[in-house]
């Protein structure tokens, strides 16, 4: 049996963690911290546990595992002692509110050689997985250009309206829809292709129902072999049909309409024609795969948190780049 703690519970995934952790036979939650008081009651009582100020949590060996679901210019004031304090940790995307803070709690977090996991779950869907093999593989032959969105209508159902309302001002968020999406399929690209050398993006508000915190964006990452890579994230999207489309030489791969369409001259029967279901089997959610590794499951595929701190450094250049109307580095 782990013991765990909820630091902050400010996050929309906040209540999805909660159900989690609370259906786990081999976890428990022994304390939960917010500095909103009635927050962090609602989640204390929904765990059966008590809520704690951050010293008693850092100075309570009992507690391995601390799990940050705060807002996010809050993360590096938690994450910093909690690793001080040997706590394995769960932080929710993204990292930091840019390059900076990123790298300070990715350091602090290496030095303690604790667990650590984010909210990345898209690398456990099958078709992420399997691109990732292919281009390993070099199934595409020579890549030459990639497109991920990930979108939503978010902005035009008001679901930041009230409890989440922090989530669209970018001082407290480090981002608005741009960041908030795009950053999963961000991840997906550099997993599948490394460092970048140089983005920009377009970003804007559309709607103006959260001033002028951005609702949809556009950005365009050169890799550093040449590769180019688009990503759209949007809260003002009614549909997402088209979310992915991977393209080379010798190679293509899209998905279109809930099914996924892969072609190659390297792997047998991968004519396009027909929807590709040969593919891995799903991984856990992020989540689960935290609280499984707490609980002494090894070799799982974590997210670490150098990889989480440059996809904050990325995204942070991607803003700059949109703010100024050039090409940044990382």
């Amino acid at each position: 049996m782990a013991t765990l703690a909820l630091v902050g519970a400010a996050h929309i995934h906040t209540p999805n963690f909660v159900k989690k952790m609370a259906s786990r036979e081999d976890v428990t939650v022994k304390s939960v911290w917010d500095h909103d008081a009635a927050r962090a009651a609602k989640s204390a009582e929904q765990l059966g546990a008590q809520v704690a100020e951050l010293g008693a949590i850092w100075s309570d060996p009992a507690i391995e595992a601390v799990v940050v679901c705060s807002e996010t210019n809050r993360h590096e004031e938690l994450v910093t002692p909690a690793a001080g304090a040997a706590k394995h940790l769960f932080v929710e995307k993204p990292l930091g509110m840019g390059a900076a803070d990123a790298n300070r709690m990715a350091e602090a977090i290496e030095q303690a050689g604790v667990l650590f996991q984010t909210g990345y779950f898209r690398r456990g869907e099958p078709v992420t997985q399997f691109i990732r093999q292919q281009v390993q593989a070099g199934a595409f032959g020579q890549l030459t250009r990639l497109r991920l969105c990930n979108c939503h209508s978010g902005s035009l159902g008001g679901w930041f309206d009230t409890d989440w309302r922090w989530m669209a001002d970018p001082a407290i968020a480090g981002c608005g829809a741009f960041g908030d999406l795009g950053t999963h399929v961000l991840d997906l690209l550099l997993w599948w292709l490394g460092e970048v050398d140089a983005c920009t993006a377009s970003i804007r508000s559309v709607t103006g129902r959260y001033g002028d915190c951005d609702e949809t964006g556009e950005g365009l990452l050169r890799f550093k072999d040449g590769v180019l890579a688009t990503l759209t994230g949007s809260w003002v999207d009614v549909a997402n049909p088209i979310p992915l489309e991977v393209c080379g030489t010798e190679g293509h791969a899209w998905s279109a309409g809930g099914q996924f369409f892969f072609q190659s001259q390297h792997v047998d029967g991968a004519d396009g024609k027909s929807p590709w279901t040969d593919l891995p089997p799903a991984r856990p959610h992020a989540f689960d795969l935290f609280l499984d590794a707490v609980t002494g499951q090894a070799g799982l595929p974590l997210v670490t948190a150098r990889e989480a701190a440059y996809r904050s450094a990325v995204m942070e250049a991607l803003y700059q780049a949109a703010a100024q109307n050039t090409w940044v580095k990382p």
